[in-house]
């Protein structure tokens, strides 16, 4: 989702999506509608994920303290320089986040088992979208604060020396290379799959979660639909 429309969110969940991106990182979200798509998401049955602004510890504690399912971390390179904003999504001992008693927690005490429960349900995804993150890929997923890879294919063809991404044979490669080391963490690994042989492949190569739509794509989509079939 590119912006903070409810409709949508509604529409989506009553055609059988399961889980919805909320892309904060490229557009605007104000913190009140923010938490309102996280609200509603989940009286919607959707699981939500927060793409936020940058890797950085204060902007991984807003999203958490909202509750949301996963938090992707764009803009990682190697794992020294995003560990601080890692940790941020993990309880003591095993990361820095700090508690806040409010709708992460449901609004009440935590139960014995909470904080352990929440390092492992809430999961932490940063980004493989530049050439230093996939050099470091190994050692990002062997990071206990790490729970798998969002791979952003566009970013990652360029900083690796293409001249855009268009799904080409060294593309596939550098998919392959980062689905066989998730693999081998044992951990997962997230791709945007616009079209219908990249969602082939990423099923194929063992992806856990395929985002298939855009809103923009959607808007785009629908439109022209409107046009192509517009009685003149």
């Amino acid at each position: 989702m590119s912006t903070p429309n409810l409709d949508l969110l509604e529409m989506a969940a009553d055609a059988g999506f399961r889980r919805v991106v909320l892309d904060i990182e490229h557009n605007g979200y104000d913190a009140d509608r923010r938490e309102a798509l996280v609200v509603a998401a989940r009286a919607l049955g959707l699981a939500v994920c927060a793409k936020i602004e940058a890797p950085e510890p204060v902007w991984v504690q807003r999203a958490v303290d909202l509750g949301v399912d996963a938090v992707i971390l764009p803009h990682v390179g190697r794992l020294a320089d995003a560990e601080a904003a890692l940790a941020t999504c993990k309880f003591p001992p095993l990361g820095t986040r700090s508690y806040a008693a409010g709708r992460s927690a449901r609004f009440k005490a935590p139960d014995d088992d909470y904080f352990a429960r929440q390092n492992r349900e809430m999961l932490c995804l940063p980004m493989v979208e530049t050439a230093e993150a996939f050099d470091d890929v190994e050692a990002l997923l062997a990071s206990p604060l790490v729970d798998g890879i969002f791979v952003g294919p566009f970013d990652l063809a360029l900083t690796r020396g293409r001249p855009t991404y268009g799904f080409t044979d060294q593309d596939r490669a550098d998919i392959s290379e980062l689905a066989a080391q998730a693999k081998a963490a044992g951990k997962q690994w997230w791709m945007p799959t616009w079209r219908t042989e990249e969602q082939v492949f990423a099923r194929d190569h063992g992806a856990t979660v395929r985002v298939v739509a855009a809103e923009h794509q959607l808007l785009s989509l629908g439109l022209n639909f409107v046009m192509e079939n517009l009685e003149r």
